[in-house]
């Protein structure tokens, strides 16, 4: 997983966390969602590159 890759995720992830959190202290559902929505873009991010990081060692 490149670099850029994994800290645009970790980024994402963190915004996520932060959205949702303040849709809750302010009873937002939307933003809540909006903040869980984001959560699992970036784990499916992380997923992907994974799976690049193991298709690369298997060629390698």
């Amino acid at each position: 997983m490149s670099t850029e890759d994994r800290v645009n995720a970790t980024m994402k992830n963190l915004e996520g966390k932060a959205q949702e959190m303040v849709g809750e202290v302010t009873g937002d559902p939307e933003d809540k969602a909006e903040g869980q929505k984001k959560q699992a873009k970036a784990e499916v991010q992380h997923s992907v590159e994974d799976a690049k990081d193991k298709v690369k060692k298997a060629i390698d």
